[in-house]
């Protein structure tokens, strides 16, 4: 297996199109890293640079220690599996597993030792005589992790791989991506839109959107930390609310004045009451996750007021879709006694799970050095 490392690295097309700008960042020995946004991000185009699927128009594309950028993709040692399988439908699946092998030209004895020991990882011994057309989405999807894993690959590319699967299925063949990627001790990177494929099969995660890089973190940082409201609130199901508003000073300490009325009073750590006391009388974003956010309870001061719109019970715990101050929040609780809909109820919250964000640029407003 081998680092990548991806300097400056750009895609403008013959429009001028800007698909990926300037793009840096390294990918270690072993790692399993995950590009994320929504559609036409730029995470696709960024997966093909490094496959060599796509011309690099500036910057410096490295896998282990040799610079590719020129590199045909059959010679970058890379293998990628795509979403949509492209499977040979007139080959068994034995077939499409020993094809790339037989292209160029390995030995039959280590074709059929490699067709052997994938496809016992990977369960797919009782499919080999088979034909794709014969197949579920979720073993086709194997043969295609298969046919990568025979080639024993530097780095293996992951394009959307479970996208055409039902929510169960992607759940198990995630599972076995997780388990594969355990022991094969293999540098993986996988485009997704999905963020909780993102969520739990990343080491770290690289956000993109309109063609950048927004934030590169492990998963749990990326979540307690965003860097901006795109972040924010592209991480988290459901995502984080937003409540926007007037930062005002009061006798009780700083509040957020979402709307006449109505007031959330804040608290934010003293690094970063330094920062706030500089920004009274002007705009502010503050974030708050659904689960930090429930029903007021008896003697809780300075509620805030809401109404119910919608109860949506899953099972194991139920999200109230409130209205409040003009907007809306969601809020994650135990799924009994749950208001119905229609309900004034009021809001308690965890003021140290508060996030803070300028409504202008939209970052995350740090802390100060003391």
């Amino acid at each position: 297996m081998a680092s990548v490392r991806l300097d400056q690295l750009r895609k403008v097309y013959d429009n001028g199109y800007v698909g990926v700008a300037d793009a840096s960042f390294d990918i270690a020995h072993g790692e399993l890293l995950v590009l994320v946004g929504p559609s036409g991000c730029g995470k696709s185009t960024l997966l093909r640079m490094i496959a060599g699927l796509e011309s690099i128009t500036s910057g410096t594309l490295t896998i282990g220690e040799r610079v590719v950028n020129e590199v045909s993709p059959r010679d970058r040692d890379i293998a990628m599996v795509f979403q949509n399988y492209a499977l040979y439908p007139h080959m068994s699946v034995a077939d499409n597993l020993a094809f790339g092998l037989k292209l160029r030209g390995t030995p039959k004895g280590d074709v059929e030792r490699r067709v052997r020991e994938a496809s016992a990882m990977l369960d797919l011994d009782r499919l080999l005589p088979l034909k794709p057309a014969q197949l579920s989405g979720g073993q086709r999807q194997r043969v295609a992790l298969g046919r990568a894993l025979v080639r024993q690959p530097a780095v293996f590319l992951l394009d959307e791989p479970l996208s055409n699967l039902d929510a169960k299925l992607r759940l198990s063949t995630r599972v076995e991506i997780a388990k594969l990627h355990r022991q094969l001790d293999a540098t993986m990177i996988y485009v997704t839109h999905d963020q909780i494929e993102a969520m739990t099969l990343g080491h770290r995660i690289v956000v993109m959107k309109d063609g950048r890089i927004q934030q590169i973190d492990t998963p749990m940082r990326l979540y307690e930390r965003p860097v901006n409201t795109f972040v924010a609130t592209f991480l988290g199901s459901p995502k984080m609310n937003l409540l926007h508003g007037t930062l005002v000073d009061g006798e009780g300490g700083l509040r957020l004045r979402v709307t006449d009325g109505v007031e959330l009073p804040l608290a934010p750590p003293p690094a970063l009451l330094r920062t706030l006391r500089g920004r009274i009388g002007r705009e502010l974003i503050v974030g708050l996750r659904p689960e930090d956010l429930h029903p007021a309870r008896d003697g809780e001061a300075d509620g805030l007021p809401a109404q119910v719109e919608t109860v949506e019970p899953v099972g194991n715990e139920a999200f109230l879709n409130l209205a409040c101050g003009g907007g809306e929040l969601v809020v994650r609780v135990p799924p009994h006694d749950l208001p119905g809909a229609g309900e004034r109820i009021r809001l308690g919250y965890d003021t140290a799970r508060m996030h803070y964000f300028d409504h202008d640029s939209e970052l995350r407003l740090e802390e100060e050095a003391a």
